[in-house]
């Protein structure tokens, strides 16, 4: 017994030690793993060649993102900075520009892509404290129509911006602003599904005045890869040229596109544990430090 009784505080004291040294993996909601259900839908996945148009579970999946979204199409593609690549080479040409807050991920955080592959030119804007942009800055922007400057052509746009949700009130004064002005509007909505749930407010009601939308799926929402960018149909048509143009076909995508219907069937609504636990360990730490 007592032998017995020494392992077992043995053991106990190894398990109180591996809790203690355990290490939580805070840098992004990216590392996260699927559950078991999700793999055992992938597992189950129908599938075809999706470069053909035949994958059932890619078409699946772009008509329920293009439904949640209020748009007319969408494309599956392999990740957030392909889609968002996409959506400006499919509405600006070579030596045409963009307008785009300045700490935006398009800009910031993708190798400025859409000026290296596409010659499309980046006029970045200086934010607030919020990661908003003002109407009149995207006015000011716009360059006039000579030679001299390149032909403003889109306006970029994020939601939510380092964790912090855009109003729709914002977002639609934005837009007509852009509108306006004979401009489209993209936006990064890479955690839109966040925002949808802390405002308690439809995506579709959220991107009502926004021409194309870039939502991704191995974020908060937890699939292994993937994004979905949707639009009008002719914009997609356009935009599924390009993704195969840079490499971006994919064959029997179906198994991973499953999981991002899973991901959307099951996954949108404990967002709002996410967002709990994340201001539960705010909280913590500014207690900590206090």
């Amino acid at each position: 017994m007592y032998a017995g009784m020494t392992a077992n505080r043995a053991a106990g004291a190894t398990d109180r030690a591996a809790s203690h040294n355990r290490r939580v993996d805070f840098r992004s909601d990216t590392v996260t793993q699927p559950t078991e259900a999700m793999r055992e839908a992938m597992a189950r996945a129908e599938v075809g060649d999706d470069v053909y148009g035949e994958d059932p579970t890619v078409i699946a999946l772009e008509a329920k993102v293009a439904g949640l979204m209020g748009k007319e199409a969408a494309l599956y593609v392999s990740s957030g900075t392909q889609s968002n690549l996409l959506g400006v080479l499919a509405h600006c040409q070579r030596g045409e520009e963009y307008l785009i807050g300045d700490v935006y991920h398009v800009y910031k955080s993708e190798a400025l892509g859409t000026s290296v592959l596409g010659g499309v030119a980046s006029y970045p804007m200086k934010t607030d404290a919020n990661g908003g942009l003002d109407p009149e800055q995207v006015l000011a922007g716009i360059k006039p129509d000579d030679p001299h400057s390149p032909m403003t052509r889109l306006l970029c746009l994020e939601n939510t911006v380092s964790g912090r949700v855009q109003s729709p009130e914002r977002i639609e004064a934005l837009a007509a602003a852009a509108h306006g002005a004979g401009l489209k509007v993209h936006l990064d909505g890479a955690r839109l599904m966040n925002a949808s749930v802390k405002l308690g407010k439809p995506a579709a009601e959220l991107v009502r005045s926004i021409d194309t939308v870039s939502l991704c799926l191995s974020k908060g929402l937890g699939a292994p890869v993937g994004s979905v960018l949707s639009g009008p149909a002719d914009f997609i048509k356009r935009a599924r040229r390009m993704r195969k143009m840079v490499g971006g076909g994919m064959r029997q995508a179906g198994m991973i596109a499953a999981a991002g219907l899973h991901a959307l069937e099951h996954h949108v609504e404990r967002l709002a544990d996410d967002h709990a636990n994340a201001r539960r360990l705010a909280e913590g730490w500014r207690r900590s430090r206090a």
